[in-house]
């Protein structure tokens, strides 16, 4: 039975059809269990749904390994029959009462491209369009440098297609994502803790010690943990980020700021041909991986959109009306409570402004390099920072979005910068650097950032975070040399108000949203023990820690 949050959620997308302003042409739907057989002779099972009295119709095409979500592709299907389409939704092998064994990724190009060229021979499909969110929307990108002729269109959903950057920042593993994610997706039941197998240590082995069987492709995700390692850079995952610039078909491509697939489905974007992009759409809201808000500092009236109304546009134009849409890129403007169109993204007419720790005085975030400084605390593996606001989340979901932070000093092992108050809003839009002057006794280490507007009442709210180890900058690190690492964070449209003040916190953990760094050199998924560092924060004149962040320039004013 579906819990009542999942009844709501079925009840909203429902009524988000009868609102969506596109006609109902007939109510009588015909509903069929088909077996579509794959080359090596495996069937896979799909439900199809027609309205009653057509002959020729527009097919929209799902692939999905979730079948816990079947009550909610048959609202898909329904509301969409009712509206003039075909609806085939098809379950990945080993999944959903589909044949084979059930292996992530591997089976999913082939068999798209069969499931393609079967529908190509039913003479009732006109055009296709594919349509899919998080991995449904990996089943429409891992084929969509070969679809078949009747293929017009793509519509796809927080995904990314460079995976290193989903998995990984700067050599440590994104747990919240992928670690649970494998956990619920092993292929049986696993019934581990997830925090207790988050840390277990080493965990290259934690599938066999607590999850009760090996799985090789977890192994090979948690143990390349540089871009540049093969398993990236050659193969299958190489094969998928390139194929985006081999796309021939428009694409729309949606995402949320607090989405943890948002940096690599923006690279995505980038990827596409200039040909593509001009009948191509973005679209980036105030939501997470769940189309769920993830704005708390203040309540907006525009941050949420019609659901089913942006991809029957995009299909009424496509398949039904046969035209190529021109070219859009809509992004929320967090703080202006905006929806903007923008010519392009990465925005081009922005500058960067710097600002120093340190500043004028202690602990200041301010324009001007001031004295030099420094900051000391220590870092205990076994005590890691809790997670709180993040964009790079999924199994923890009350953590996920822009959430009120603790006050300075909540934490001996974080370090707090805080700016004078802003006389003029400062519109961030783009992405957001930190470059600290560090030093630590350990061989290697992590430091991270967090980045918030401090709201004129005090309340802060976390803006973007992120991370880094001495091992990415640096290479080779003799332990309480000062060198400097770079803390890069993900794009965002940001409006900081006047009024506000603007803060940075400085740690070494941020835990489950990132792996525990050991405080040992190596692959982190292969050590077995961890200690304590001694961290140090240097700043001002000599040491220029700073922020850089990507603005727009002040004549700018989007429409």
């Amino acid at each position: 039975m579906p819990t009542t949050k999942e009844k709501q959620l079925l009840n909203y997308i429902e009524k988000s059809y009868g609102e969506s302003g596109v006609e109902v042409l007939t109510e009588d739907i015909m509903e069929e269990e088909v077996w579509i057989t794959m080359k090596d002779n495996v069937k896979l099972r799909a439900m199809l749904y027609k309205p009653i009295g057509f002959h020729k119709l527009p097919l929209i095409l799902q692939r999905t390994c979730y079948p816990q979500n079947e009550p909610l592709y048959r609202i898909h299907a329904r509301e969409l029959a009712k509206r003039g389409y075909a609806f085939l939704y098809e379950y990945c092998r080993g999944t959903g009462g589909s044949e084979g064994i059930w292996e992530p990724n591997v089976n999913d190009r082939q068999d798209g491209l069969d499931t393609l060229e079967w529908l190509e021979q039913q003479k009732w499909v006109e055009c296709i369009g594919y349509w899919g969110e998080s991995y449904l929307a990996f089943t429409g990108w891992i084929m969509a440098d070969i679809l078949t002729p009747k293929v017009r269109s793509l519509c796809l959903a927080n995904y990314g297609t460079d995976r290193y950057v989903s998995a990984y920042e700067k050599r440590l593993f994104r747990h919240d994502v992928l670690t649970s994610w494998a956990m619920g997706n092993a292929g049986y039941d696993v019934t581990a803790d997830y925090l207790e197998s988050c840390k277990y240590r080493p965990h290259m082995f934690v599938d066999e010690a607590l999850w009760g069987k090996k799985l090789d492709w977890y192994r090979d995700w948690i143990t390349n943990t540089k871009p540049e390692d093969d398993y990236w850079k050659q193969g299958f995952w190489k094969e998928l980020k390139d194929i985006p610039s081999k796309v021939k078909v428009p694409v729309y491509i949606s995402e949320g700021w607090f989405d943890h697939h948002l940096g690599s489905a923006l690279k995505t974007w980038e990827c596409l041909s200039e040909e593509v992009k001009e009948h191509s759409w973005l679209e980036v809201g105030p939501l997470d991986h769940f189309g769920q808000n993830s704005i708390t500092s203040y309540q907006p009236q525009n941050i949420k959109r019609n659901k089913a109304l942006p991809f029957l546009e995009w299909f009424e134009q496509t398949l039904k009306q046969k035209i190529l849409p021109k070219k859009s890129v809509d992004l929320y403007v967090i703080g202006e409570d905006q929806w903007k169109k923008v010519p392009e993204w990465p925005y081009q007419d922005r500058r960067k402004q710097t600002l120093y720790l340190g500043g004028c005085d202690n602990g200041k975030i301010a324009e001007e390099l001031g004295n030099r400084g420094r900051f000391e605390y220590t870092y205990d593996p076994q005590n890691p920072v809790p997670s709180r606001g993040s964009e790079a989340m999924l199994h923890t979901v009350d953590e996920i979005g822009s959430l009120l932070q603790p006050e300075p000093g909540y934490r001996d092992d974080v370090i707090t910068f805080q700016s004078n108050t802003f006389e003029q809003d400062l519109k961030i839009f783009g992405k957001t650097f930190v470059h600290l002057f560090v030093s630590t006794d350990a061989e290697d280490t992590a430091f991270t950032a967090k980045l918030m507007e401090v709201m004129e009442d005090g309340k802060a709210y976390n803006i973007r975070s992120s991370i880094t180890t001495i091992g990415a900058d640096m290479g080779n690190y003799r332990p309480n040399t000062v060198i400097e690492v770079c803390i890069n964070m993900w794009d965002i449209a940001w409006t900081i108000k006047k009024g506000s003040r603007l803060r940075l916190d400085i740690s070494s953990s941020d835990f489950p949203q990132y792996a525990i760094h050991s405080n040992y050199p190596g692959v982190w998924a292969c050590n077995d023990s961890s200690k304590k560092a001694q961290q140090t924060i240097c700043y001002g004149s000599g040491f220029p820690s700073r922020i850089e962040l990507e603005v727009l320039t002040e004549e700018v004013d989007l429409k």
